[in-house]
């Protein structure tokens, strides 16, 4: 395994990170199991939870999964989303007292002591940041925390976070969680080279597009409805779902069949690709997703296959001219 540095940190880990927001939801917890298993057998070592994913389950399940083999993993899990449906006024957010009882929850479902990584979930527009940072460091001072990192984050506020973090003398973020795919390139922009810059690592999610690049859904075509797109899904619907984005996948799934690999290894290898990124989080609901995304670690693209991708979309952008995700708004226009 090419175990890559996180960022500046001395902490190391694998190029895959096992995306774990299936587990306990549509993956059962038997699948689950089998998954991880696989995972730490071809030497997976980093999991990716949320407090809120399944409405906790999924660290409940990471939690009794990895047992006592705790220290063989990097563990992250995040802040900031509300878990219930009405939730207190302190419930959320990036406030001291719901960050420690965010900290002190997860570590309940998890079964362990400490969490490698936490990190901010999400921006929060016009709410102090310095409280937060202030409480994450106090955290590792405590030693329930490891490291922590940001999640969804624009450039200027990872920069803001690093700045902020060494004025307070805090340990500083070692980590970065950006959507990043073909069809979604805007973290080239600004996300990932500020990264770079203050010695963060990239640990980019989404690499299928929440599953528009696995080919499986045509241009124009009812979506299975077994499938994510099928069952409803309302961030795909939201986000991916674009006509675009489903032609594309039809051009990238054609390009993969031509090199003898799975559109799925082909486009989680391309992300890996970019010497940018540390890790790629991959979120599987079955134990035959999981085995397509390890195959994407053997698969090697080269300067053809880059300048076809860039033909489909350019650097920088997304898939469809003047794209925005619902949930991320533009935030510089205020009347």
């Amino acid at each position: 395994m090419d175990y890559r540095y996180l960022g500046r940190s001395a902490l190391r880990v694998s190029p895959l990170c096992l995306g774990a927001m299936m587990f306990g939801g549509e993956a059962d917890e038997a699948c689950s199991r089998i998954i991880i298993d696989h995972a730490f057998a071809h030497g997976i070592n980093f999991i990716d939870t949320a407090n809120v994913y399944n409405g906790g389950r999924s660290e409940e399940v990471v939690g009794r999964a990895i047992g006592g083999r705790r220290s063989a993993f990097v563990v992250a899990t995040k802040f900031g989303f509300p878990g219930t449906a009405a939730p207190g006024p302190n419930d959320f957010g990036q406030s001291r007292k719901h960050i420690f009882q965010a900290v002190d929850d997860s570590l309940r479902r998890l079964a362990s002591d400490y969490i490698d990584i936490v990190y901010f979930h999400r921006a929060l527009a016009g709410v102090p940041l310095e409280e937060g940072v202030r409480a994450l460091g106090d955290l590792i001072g405590q030693g329930k925390v490891r490291y922590w990192g940001v999640s969804n984050f624009q450039g200027w506020r990872i920069a803001a976070a690093a700045k902020m973090a060494a004025d307070l003398g805090v340990d500083p973020p070692i980590a970065s969680q950006p959507l990043y795919n073909i069809v979604a390139r805007g973290a080239e922009t600004e996300q990932l080279p500020a990264a770079v810059h203050f010695g963060i690592g990239s640990v980019t999610y989404s690499p299928l597009a929440r599953g528009v690049l696995t080919g499986k859904y045509g241009a124009g075509a009812d979506p299975d409805p077994e499938s994510r797109a099928g069952r409803g899904d309302v961030r795909l619907a939201q986000t991916e779902w674009r006509t675009e984005s489903l032609s594309i996948a039809q051009a990238i799934a054609e390009r993969a069949a031509a090199r003898g690999v799975s559109p799925i290894a082909f486009a989680v290898a391309w992300v890996l690709r970019n010497r940018l990124v540390s890790a790629a989080v991959a979120g599987p609901r079955t134990l035959a997703q999981w085995e397509a995304y390890v195959a994407a670690l053997a698969v090697e693209l080269d300067a053809e296959d880059e300048a076809f991708i860039d033909a489909l979309v350019p650097r920088g952008h997304a898939s469809t001219p003047g794209y925005t995700d619902p949930a991320f708004p533009v935030e510089g226009r205020i009347v």
